[in-house]
């Protein structure tokens, strides 16, 4: 990473989250590795099926037989006594580029996605991360074994927020990603038409994944306490209005609330966890 990046993981903060885990409450089933076996699968003892080998798959497990005979990539998969297939959605369009107090929505989205990808990385988890805009995006398959087990090296590859790209949350997962029953972890401002983000939410609920949702928004964004007469400038659509947002405040305000409340309701009603 460029040092003018901030730290994803400081010492004092990894401190902090060593006296932690994360529990997932729908996927998990016999949390503690070894107490029984899993119905997904990674490597680990006994050998289980194949599957196409994806860009990010260590190397140590394709399958070398296969490749000679057929010169076709193949990793070899075995049951695994970890519980959990965790995929990290972050939001890249360029919304998440706003920040008001010196860390922008993205870099906090990114220092989120690092502490949750060491908390599940430290109980064998397997985790994956998919930086997404505009409906495309670059992924990092779903493993747990990458030799330090650390989640810098995932988290640091999230690009930054892409100029003119407006979000639109990806649902089916990108190929790979999408085996059923893991975790969907979403971390967006959703500043996406809410019918567009509740068909995610739905696609992801409806293949048994567990899903949870960040809503990562800016304080000026919910709060609108801006004072001066100004251009106000849409950072996806460049479009620009000029108001006194005085005259604006009480109005924006309730509509912020409506937005925030139904997909609120909406995850409540899916069963799916959200977190302003």
């Amino acid at each position: 990473m460029s040092e003018n990046r901030p730290r994803l993981l400081d010492p004092h903060f990894v401190s902090k989250l060593a006296r932690l885990d994360l529990t997932a409450r729908l996927v998990v089933e016999g949390f503690l590795t070894g107490l029984h076996r899993s119905p997904y699968h990674g490597f680990s003892v006994e050998f289980a099926e194949h599957r196409q080998y994806m860009p990010g798959d260590p190397l140590r497990h394709l399958d070398w037989k296969v490749l000679a005979k057929s010169d076709r990539k193949y990793i070899k998969q075995y049951e695994e006594e970890t519980n959990l297939r965790a995929m990290l959605l972050v939001d890249t369009s360029a919304s998440i580029g706003y920040g008001s107090h010196g860390i922008t929505k993205l870099d906090y989205a990114r220092q989120l996605a690092a502490a949750l990808a060491y908390l599940m990385l430290r109980q064998n988890d397997a985790v994956g991360m998919f930086a997404f805009a505009s409906g495309q995006g670059e992924q990092i398959p779903p493993r747990s074994d990458d030799g330090t087990r650390a989640p810098a090296p995932l988290v640091a590859r999230a690009p930054h927020a892409r100029r003119d790209h407006e979000l639109r949350l990806v649902a089916p997962l990108p190929r790979g990603a999408d085996d059923p029953r893991g975790l969907v972890v979403i971390l967006s401002d959703l500043l996406d038409e809410p019918d567009r983000i509740e068909q995610a939410i739905h696609h992801f609920r409806h293949r048994k994944h567990e899903v949870l949702v960040f809503h990562v928004l800016d304080p000026q964004e919910v709060s609108f306490n801006f004072e001066r007469e100004a251009v106000y400038v849409d950072m996806e659509s460049g479009e620009r209005v000029t108001t006194r947002p005085q005259e604006l405040r009480p109005d924006y305000r309730a509509r912020v609330g409506e937005w925030r409340d139904r997909i609120r309701q909406y995850c409540i009603e899916k069963n799916a966890g959200y977190v302003p």
